[in-house]
Parts: C-alpha cells; structure tokens; sequence
C-alpha cells in the first residue's frame, strides 16, 4: 500500500471532522446530563489533535508505539473520568467509535480509487478499534480500583478494635475470614495492643456464621501473634454449633480461654487484671 493520506485528510479538514464528530455525538444516546457540553467538546478537540499528530508521525497500525503515548494518556483520563462519572463501559468507547462516521465520510469523498478507499478505511478501523477498546480497558481498571479500596475500607470498618476497659482490647468479628482479612485484622489488633499496653485481647466470634478448619488456623494465628505482644487473649461467642464443629473437626483450642459471650470473656479479663465489678447499693 502506498502512503496513508489519513494524515492530509486530518491535517486538511480537522476543523470540519470536529464539527461533524460533535454532532453526530449529539444524535446518539448517552446521558449528556452526565457532562458538561463545554467539556465534551473540549475532549473531542483535544482527541482530534492529538489523533491527528500521532497519525502524522506515520505509525498507523500500532498505539503502543511511543508516538501514541500522548493519546493514550488523554484516554485513559476520561475512562477513569467517565467511571467517577456513571457512564457505562460501551458509553466510554462510543466516544471514540463515533468519529468513525464523520472521518470515513470524509475520505469517501476525497479518495476515488475504491481499492484505496477500502484499505484506507480499514487502516482508520483497526486503529479507533485499538483506541476504544484501550479506553474500555482503562474503565475496567479504574473501576477494579474503585472496588478493591472499597473493599479493603469495608473491611477496615467490619474489624474494629475497641478498648472495653484499661488494659483490656476487643476485637469482634463479623462474617467470614480470608488471609487478606485475617492478615488486616492482626496488624490492627497489634498495633492497638502497643498503642495501649492492653495486657488482654478478646477476639469475639459471635457474628462468625459458621467456623471451618482454615477460620480456625486464622484464629490461632491472631491468639499467638497477640501473646508474642505480650497480651493474653481469649475466644469469645463459642455457641453451642460452633464448638461442636469444633470437636468434629478435630481443632486443638485447649491452650486457648474460651467463653460462650463477650461478658463472659470481659469478667474473665477484668480478673486476670485483679479488678472487680460491684453493683452500686439502692439509697
């Protein structure tokens, strides 16, 4: 093939194209609500300038070369925009698929030869087929993102450690544990321990729906690693189910203090601390 005239055609008309391009937007179906008109034509400038210097540059068949990396920084900025914004993924990439229209209009009137429009078209395909699917790419990513520090939030929140008395920490836990969850909830309860000097941890299980032999390694890690600093810990919430499961699974919890509720875990602490509770006399 002889020498693309996609970049003259650019470089003629892109006043044109931009025009043309906002206003084929204008007649598809996106929540334009979702963006101001100023910005919206603003990025479709900004696209058609830098489509049209990459382009130039000759590299016509692959974004990844280092001429494209302008371009591909420009969409990776408005995938993520877009995601903070509440478009969908096909909205994202439709911003690129519409400036097919107008730029293959265009050549169909500057390009005679069939032949040559043909592979003209299908060179102008592959590369705003490369660019939008690298703008869908970059919404899934930001969205992963969004999801995975949304997460790691919920789970921050969902293993609180909290001082019932001086010297003594809780850490109740709701759910279910994973490495990742038990590894957050350890650092934490660590790093209260130190914070504090508690000299006694209880780690409550009574949101734990069910426990299996991994939940209860978890567990034992925590009860060891909290000893290591120097704090006693005990497992509070054994309901009658669990230590069952318990049994049948055959887990070792005898050099761990458990009691069926949180109170009773917390009395058994107040007492290792050689403090006491007295209910206050009527007047």
């Amino acid at each position: 093939m002889s020498e693309s005239k996609i970049p003259a055609i650019l470089e003629t008309f892109e006043a044109d194209l931009l025009l043309e391009w906002t206003q084929e937007l204008a007649t598809i179906n996106i929540r334009r609500g979702l963006i101001k008109e100023a910005e919206l034509q603003e990025e479709c400038r900004e696209f058609l300038s830098l489509f049209r210097l990459a382009v130039g540059q000759g590299t016509l068949s692959n974004i990844q070369a280092g001429e494209w990396q302008e371009m591909r920084s420009m969409l990776t900025g408005i995938s993520r925009s877009r995601s903070q914004q509440g478009f969908t993924p096909s909205e994202t990439a439709t911003f690129v698929f519409s400036f097919k229209q107008p730029l293959f209009n265009r050549m169909r009137q500057q390009l005679q030869d069939p032949i040559e429009l043909g592979e003209e078209i299908w060179l102008a395909t592959n590369l705003l087929d490369q660019l939008g699917l690298l703008t869908m790419e970059a919404y899934q990513k930001a969205r992963e993102e969004v999801i995975l520090r949304q997460q790691e939030e919920l789970m921050e929140l969902s293993t609180p450690v909290i001082k019932l008395w001086e010297g003594i920490l809780a850490l109740p836990i709701i759910g279910t544990l994973d490495s990742t969850r038990t590894q957050m909830m350890m650092e934490s309860l660590l790093q209260k321990i130190v914070e504090t000097g508690s000299e006694v941890a209880i780690i409550d299980i009574t949101g734990v729906a069910t426990v299996d032999t991994l939940t209860a390694q978890h567990l034992l890690k925590t009860v060891t690693a909290a000893r290591l600093m120097g704090a006693d810990c005990m497992i509070s919430g054994i309901r009658p189910q669990i230590a069952q499961t318990i049994v049948y699974l055959g887990i070792d919890l005898t050099d761990v203090t458990t009691k069926a509720t949180l109170a009773d875990a917390f009395l058994s602490a107040l007492k290792l601390l050689g403090a006491t509770i007295t209910r206050s006399q009527p007047k």
